[in-house]
């Protein structure tokens, strides 16, 4: 269901604001945000994220139902995984991230999409932060990896 190849850089800015919609109106369903996250997981596969996984926070935490957590082997990595995130999401008609965090840096960025939160991490900030051991009682979400092309 992709719209666009891969290499599209016209990310930038796209969740100035934040908090809106890129596409449908309305609000995003459990179903939807299911979907959405385990799209987000596929795209950082894609992107040459490392060891992604979905963890369901929302029984435990109030503020969020899903943590995407995925590594990058270098700063610019980083970037053009969050880009294509950023990007996929609002071509399906996703909302824009209310908040990006740490983007400047690139060692760890935080997307705040309110009802999923997306963390790419360099692969050595992750190693300190272990946050998968904070959250190891959570049940972790099977996704997908992308197929060639896609």
């Amino acid at each position: 269901m992709w719209i666009g190849g891969f290499g599209d850089w016209g990310w930038l800015g796209v969740g100035a604001l934040g908090g809106g919609r890129c596409g449908l109106a309305g609000s995003v369903s459990e179903v939807d945000v299911l979907t959405l996250v385990r799209l987000v997981a596929a795209v950082a596969d894609h992107q040459k994220g490392s060891d992604t996984v979905i963890i369901d926070v929302g029984d435990v935490l109030a503020v969020s139902d899903f943590f995407v957590i995925t590594s990058a082997s270098s700063s610019p990595r980083v970037a053009a995984i969050v880009g294509e995130i950023e990007a996929r999401v609002c071509r399906i008609g996703g909302p824009t991230p209310d908040r990006i965090e740490g983007l400047g840096e690139r060692e760890w960025v935080l997307m705040d999409y309110g009802a999923f939160v997306v963390h790419v991490f360099r692969q050595s900030q992750r190693d300190f932060y272990r946050l998968e051991r904070l959250w190891q009682d959570c049940p972790q979400v099977n996704w997908v990896p992308l197929k060639a092309g896609s």
